[in-house]
């Protein structure tokens, strides 16, 4: 079938079956012909549509400069097709569902590139055993996504070295193992042999990061020693923004969706589908210095 004639039969079904006015289903048919259009471009099959497929047309639209309004439209549009394609047979199941219409009173999360990820880690004094502790437990952050009381609260024994695997236990006592990459791993070990024992003095401390008194570092220290780093590379951000970053630098470099709410240990699909809306077209280049091997 031809893309006029599956657009034409798809306006009939809308006038006819789903009762729509004219006005709606010609902009949701204009809607869906700019994105069949995009799909021949790309040369991805109708049948074998994923989400990925709809995020990187949305983002695409997003830099191109289409407004939320036009957006809104464009989902509306793709997921009316999805509907009449379910309907069909020519897809399972509707994946344009799982798309959140961007709102203009709901502010999205701020991100960081890869770059400026990188010139807040560089800029941590890795000479002193705290830069040294710093440079791990921020890497683990980001790398992992984790909220900074996941972190201040992760302990030495659910840290998989071998399996480069750590056991997070998040909001509503809920569990998930989170895999990180070479470069946490070696930031870790250098922690582990060189700083940890120097600040607990054979203290026995079940948290994995400690501050200089062999105490568990406190989320107030944390953000402490994150705002001393922000100011002196010059980037304005947050330690949250680093799991924000973590969310849409996942998905931009070819994540699925649910994986990504896995990792974040979100309990809601809709929660993690905000980190579609992030237009930075410079996520698309992620996974070049992708962190988890």
């Amino acid at each position: 079938m031809t893309i006029p004639e599956l657009l034409n039969q798809f306006y009939s079904d809308l006038i006819m079956v789903k009762r729509d006015s004219e006005q709606t289903a010609m902009t949701y048919k204009i809607s869906a012909q700019e994105f069949l259009n995009w799909l021949v471009t790309e040369r991805i099959k109708l049948k074998d549509v994923s989400v990925q497929n709809l995020m990187y047309y949305l983002i695409k639209r997003q830099t191109e400069g289409s407004s939320e309004l036009t957006i809104a439209k464009d989902i509306s549009g793709i997921r009316a097709l999805g509907d009449y394609l379910v309907r069909k047979g020519y897809w399972e199941e509707n994946h344009a569902l799982l798309l959140e219409k961007p709102k203009t009173a709901r502010k999205l999360p701020k991100v960081l590139s890869i770059e400026q990820v990188d010139a807040l880690l560089d800029c941590i004094d890795k000479s002193t055993p705290s830069g040294i502790r710093d440079d791990a437990l921020f890497e683990l952050i980001y790398s992992c996504g984790l909220r900074i009381s996941e972190a201040c609260d992760l302990k030495l024994a659910n840290v998989h070295l071998e399996e480069k695997l750590i056991l997070v236990h998040g909001k509503g006592d809920k569990e998930r193992l989170v895999p990180f990459g070479d470069r946490a791993l070696e930031k870790i070990q250098v922690y582990l042999n060189e700083v940890r024992p120097v600040f607990t003095k054979g203290k026995s401390v079940p948290e994995l990061f400690v501050n200089y008194k062999g105490e568990a570092i406190s989320r107030k220290g944390v953000w402490k020693r994150f705002q001393e780093m922000q100011m002196n590379c010059g980037v304005d951000a947050k330690v949250h923004t680093l799991r924000h970053s973590f969310a849409t630098h996942l998905l931009a470099g070819g994540a699925d969706l649910r994986s990504v709410q896995e990792l974040l240990g979100h309990s809601d699909l809709s929660t993690t589908t905000i980190y579609t809306h992030v237009t930075d077209d410079q996520l698309e280049k992620a996974h070049e210095k992708y962190f988890i091997t």
